[in-house]
């Protein structure tokens, strides 16, 4: 049986710092049926979430609410926060902390985007796993002996 489409919320203030949202994610992502052989991908979401949640916080001083959903081909990866100014990719100067959070996104996703809303704004990446309803037994007669 497919999903059609599932998914996730939960809103990260800004007195719970960021391991809060890469964790509950992690944990979301474990149900995925493509998680387990997809490590790298999981991992790549985490980042970006990591990174979305950290500019909700720090350049929109704004609680990041999170969405995550599964369309049976893209998990999408929604962060909303209070601020209307859209972020902008920047080149950080060598050893500078900040700065680098659009670039990191960017590279990671398949897709990405961001819009202003009436009371903020919301970036969207789309992760795209290589084989995202892996079956490991395609056909599971064909090593049965027939007479």
């Amino acid at each position: 049986m497919s999903v059609k489409a599932m998914g996730w919320a939960h809103s990260f203030r800004m007195s719970e710092g960021v391991r809060a949202g890469r964790e509950w994610t992690r944990r979301r992502l474990e149900s995925m049926p493509w998680a387990a052989a997809e490590p790298d991908t999981v991992d790549a979401i985490v980042l970006a979430v990591s990174e979305l949640i950290t500019n909700a916080h720090i350049h929109a001083h704004s609680d990041a609410h999170l969405v995550l959903t599964w369309d049976g081909d893209c998990l999408h990866v929604s962060v909303h926060d209070e601020d209307p100014t859209l972020p902008r990719q920047r080149e950080p100067e060598p050893g500078e902390v900040s700065g680098r959070g659009v670039a990191i996104v960017s590279k990671l996703a398949d897709e990405w985007g961001m819009r202003c809303q009436r009371h903020g704004k919301t970036v969207t990446a789309c992760f795209r796993p290589a084989d995202p309803d892996p079956d490991p037994d395609p056909d599971p007669g064909a090593g049965e002996a027939r007479s």
